[in-house]
């Protein structure tokens, strides 16, 4: 199983970004796709996922209204759009594949990708 992410970058404040994944290896469209962060000196912690059964998106109060995830089976690819970005968003973004429904659970995700770098000036 492999999970490359793409589409980091630096970014002013109240900019936008889209983070792709790209996914190989698995049943993509029966996993639940998922965005972790980790900031600088910070735990990695559950950004966004959308559930592979039924498209559901769930996410961390954080970034509601903000970011959003879409994902398309065919091409076995997951993106994550943030808009109105914040300096406090910068952090590395894994992407990570779960077969479980949903989680916000690092320890139920059995693929990560390597990261990207976020960065968002203020």
């Amino acid at each position: 199983v492999q999970l490359v992410e793409s589409g980091g970058g630096l970014v002013q404040a109240g900019g936008s970004l889209r983070l792709s994944c790209a996914a190989s290896g698995l049943t993509f469209s029966h996993h639940t796709m998922a965005w972790f962060r980790r900031a600088p000196g910070k735990e990695r912690e559950f950004v966004i996922a959308m559930r592979w059964n039924n498209g559901l998106i769930e996410s961390a109060d954080s970034v509601k209204g903000r970011f959003t995830i879409s994902r398309d089976n065919a091409k076995n690819m997951v993106y994550l759009q943030m808009n109105t970005l914040k300096p406090e968003d910068t952090a590395v973004y894994y992407c990570a594949a779960t077969p479980v429904v949903f989680s916000a659970t690092e320890g139920s995700y059995v693929a990560w990708g390597q990261g990207t770098q976020v960065t968002v000036s203020s």
